[in-house]
């Protein structure tokens, strides 16, 4: 996966990004195996987890994170996606879902900006989402249009067998992407 990381951070290179990012998940599926197969092999998993870093402003894959389990939460995730691009980024939009104050605190000792709505809980949570740049946050809807566009052009599920190879067939998914981008430019 390291390597395919490289690639993947290479690819990206080819937009020149921007120090803006978005974050959001998406889920591929597992491509049907033979029941005798998913018995033998104890193939239960049908979903994989895949948390793109998207840039705003070229809509180039940045990094990824891929799991097979729905556990844990996605606030998590991005701290760890943001703390590996700490160097490249000064803000991160993301919708409620990564709504937790321990995100935004890791992100700002990181010097990134936090772009994330709270959810209302109190009347001062309004006073938090009032200072949010807009712009900048309606940006994070650039993940979802890459989602999309990858999932149309190089399929919504992944063939290999072994979890570590579907990782690195979605990675290498957006590597194509990235290209394809860079071509059209």
């Amino acid at each position: 996966m390291s390597v395919c990381r490289v690639l993947l951070r290479q690819s990206a290179q080819l937009h020149d990004p921007s120090e803006h990012a978005a974050i959001d998940a998406t889920f591929y599926e597992r491509d049907r195996a033979s029941r005798h197969y998913c018995h033998r092999t104890n193939y239960r998993v049908q979903t994989l987890k895949v948390s793109k870093l998207v840039d705003t402003a070229t809509q180039a894959v940045l990094d990824l994170h891929c799991s097979t389990t729905l556990e844990g939460s996605d606030a998590d995730l991005a701290e760890q996606i943001a703390r590996r691009n700490a160097g490249d980024l000064r803000s991160l939009a993301a919708d409620k879902g990564y709504d937790k104050q321990q995100l935004r605190e890791r992100l700002r000792e990181l010097d990134i900006r936090p772009l994330i709505k709270h959810r209302i809980f109190a009347p001062y949570d309004h006073a938090h989402n009032a200072r949010i740049d807009e712009d900048r946050y309606a940006q994070r809807s650039m993940t979802e249009t890459v989602n999309s566009a990858v999932k149309r052009s190089l399929g919504y599920a992944v063939r290999a067998r072994t979890w570590y190879r579907e990782f690195r067939e979605i990675a290498l998914m957006c590597v194509v992407y990235n290209i394809k981008q860079a071509v059209k430019q």
